[in-house]
């Protein structure tokens, strides 16, 4: 079992900079691969970024050279540094962990977090 608390989202400015943490409850996260994932107003939840347990990491096309996904298994946490943050960026960012991930989709993410929101502001 593992449990998941977000933190880190706010009100930013379009090009600004924002990290996200995940906390996570249970030694199996060091084995899990943990997610990304965020849902606009009005919108589906989508894929953002994942990271397997050996540090393997991919990036949705629209975030990619702008998101960095990260983790460190000693703390439990994982991270989502946000980069050159733009308007359509605005979402409820969500951390999810399972036994495995598929990129691009929430498979395998048997775990997830409330969610924190970020708004960006033009």
């Amino acid at each position: 079992q593992v449990q998941l608390v977000e933190s880190g989202g706010g009100l930013v400015q379009a090009g600004g900079s924002l990290r996200l943490s995940c906390a996570a409850s249970g030694a199996t996260f060091r084995i899990s691969a943990m997610g990304w994932y965020r849902q606009a107003p009005g919108k589906q939840r989508e894929y953002v970024a994942s990271i397997t347990s050996g540090g393997s990491t991919n990036y949705a096309d629209s975030v990619k050279g702008r998101f960095t996904i990260s983790r460190d298994n000693a703390k439990l946490m994982g991270y989502l540094q946000m980069n050159s943050l733009k308007p359509e960026d605005t979402a409820v960012y969500y951390c999810a962990a399972g036994w495995t991930v598929r990129p691009g989709t929430e498979a395998g993410m048997n775990y997830w977090g409330k969610g924190t929101l970020v708004t960006v502001s033009s």
